[in-house]
C-alpha cells in the first residue's frame, strides 16, 4: 500500500461531515503516522519464533535481540564472533512447560548428544528465562559464545556434525484431574399401603416389578462388555495412532537439527567463562512421550548467511548515473578557449 492510498484510508477513517473542520488536518496526520509505524512494525524481521512459547536469540554483549531471517522454510540468525549470546524462552501458556534445548546436537544441561527424552527447563505460566551457557552445576554455567567451528564445545567433544543450530522441544506438564465421587444412591419411597391392601397384594406387586428388574439386570453386563470392548479398541487405536504420530514427529525432527554440510569457517557454540546461574529442581510429568513443540533456529556468520543466500545483498543495476562525479566545493569554471 503506497504511502497515498494510506492518506486515503485514513481520510475514509475520519469523513468530513463528522470532525470540527480545525481537527481534521491533525486528527488525519496523526491516523498517516499510526498506519505508517503499523505497516514499518509488520514489514521488520521477526524476532520470536514459536506457539507455546517465544524463542528468540539475544546478544549479550550488544543487548540486542537477534533478528529472525527465513530462507527456504527455516529460521536463521546472524551472530558476531566472540559475542556471548542467550536463547530466551518466554511461556506463552497459563501453564507449566519443559523447555529441553540443545545446541550445536548437544543437551545444554547434561552434555549429552541431545534427545528430547532429556532433561530441560520447567517454566511457569508466562515465565521468560534467558539460558545462557551449558549447564556446570545448580550455580554454575558456561557461557555460549559465538567461534569458530573447530573451537565449539560440539567439536572439541567429538561432534561436529550438528553444529550451527539451536533446537527447543517443549511439553505441556501433565495435568491430573481429581475423581468425582459418584452420587449417592437413591431408593424409591415406599409404596403407601391402602385401606385393603393385604400382605397378599403387596407380594403381587413385588413379584410383578420383579421380571422388570431382572431384566435390567440381565442387560447391564452385556452393555458393559460391549463399551469395554468399544473401549479396549479405541485404546488400541489411540496407542497406535500416538505411535505413528511419534515416529512421523521424530522423522521432522531428526531433519529439522541436523543441517546440510557447512564450510569449515562457519560458527559454532564455545565453552565460555564461568558464571553463576542458580537453578532447583523440580517434578515435572510430560502430558505426552512427543513434544508438542519443536523450534529449530540455524545460525553462522554474516559473512556466511550472505554467502549462503540467506541474507540478500542489493546489486547495483549497470547504467549511465545521474551524478557520476564525486561532489567538489567551487564555482563553474570558463570553458577552454579556442
Amino acid at each position: 500500500m503506497s504511502v497515498f492510498s494510506r492518506y486515503l484510508l485514513a481520510a475514509r477513517l475520519f469523513p468530513s461531515d463528522s470532525l470540527p473542520s480545525h481537527l481534521r488536518p491533525a486528527l488525519l496526520r496523526a491516523a498517516l503516522v499510526a498506519i505508517l509505524a503499523i505497516g514499518t512494525a509488520l514489514s521488520a524481521p521477526a524476532a520470536a519464533v514459536g506457539r507455546l512459547a517465544d524463542i528468540t536469540v539475544i546478544d549479550r554483549d550488544s543487548g540486542q535481540v537477534l533478528p529472525l531471517l527465513q530462507h527456504q522454510g527455516r529460521y536463521y540468525v546472524a551472530g558476531r564472533p566472540g559475542a556471548r549470546y542467550a536463547v530466551r524462552v518466554h511461556n506463552r501458556s497459563n501453564a507449566r512447560v519443559m523447555a529441553v534445548m540443545a545446541v550445536d546436537g548437544v543437551n545444554v544441561v547434561s552434555g549429552d548428544t541431545a534427545s528430547w527424552e532429556q532433561n530441560g527447563y520447567v517454566l511457569s505460566s508466562w515465565q521468560r528465562h534467558d539460558v545462557a551457557g551449558w549447564r556446570k552445576s545448580q550455580s554454575e554455567i558456561a557461557a555460549f559464545e559465538f567461534t569458530a567451528l573447530a573451537n565449539s564445545y560440539a567439536a572439541r567433544t567429538g561432534r561436529p556434525d550438528n553444529v550451527g543450530v539451536i533446537g527447543v522441544a517443549l511439553f505441556r506438564e501433565l495435568v491430573r484431574e481429581l475423581p468425582v465421587a459418584p452420587p449417592p444412591a437413591m431408593t424409591p419411597p415406599p409404596r403407601p399401603r391402602m385401606q385393603g391392601d393385604g400382605v397378599g397384594a403387596s407380594a403381587r406387586d413385588d413379584m410383578a416389578g420383579a421380571p422388570a428388574r431382572t431384566a435390567n439386570e440381565a442387560g447391564g453386563p452385556g452393555e458393559s462388555s460391549t463399551s469395554a470392548e468399544s473401549a479396549s479398541a479405541s485404546a488400541r487405536k489411540s496407542a497406535a495412532d500416538i505411535a505413528s504420530a511419534s515416529a512421523n514427529a521424530s522423522g521432522d525432527v531428526r531433519a529439522l537439527i541436523r543441517p546440510a554440510p557447512q564450510p569449515e569457517s562457519k560458527l559454532g557454540t564455545g565453552h565460555g567463562q564461568r558464571e553463576n546461574a542458580w537453578v532447583s529442581y523440580t517434578e515435572f510429568q510430560r502430558a505426552q512421550s512427543s513434544p508438542n513443540e519443536v523450534i529449530a533456529i540455524y545460525y553462522d556468520s554474516r559473512e556466511n548467511l550472505i554467502a549462503q543466500g540467506v541474507i540478500p545483498v542489493p546489486r547495483t543495476l549497470p547504467g549511465p548515473r545521474a551524478f557520476p562525479a564525486q561532489p567538489q566545493v567551487g564555482f563553474v569554471p570558463d570553458p577552454p578557449r579556442f
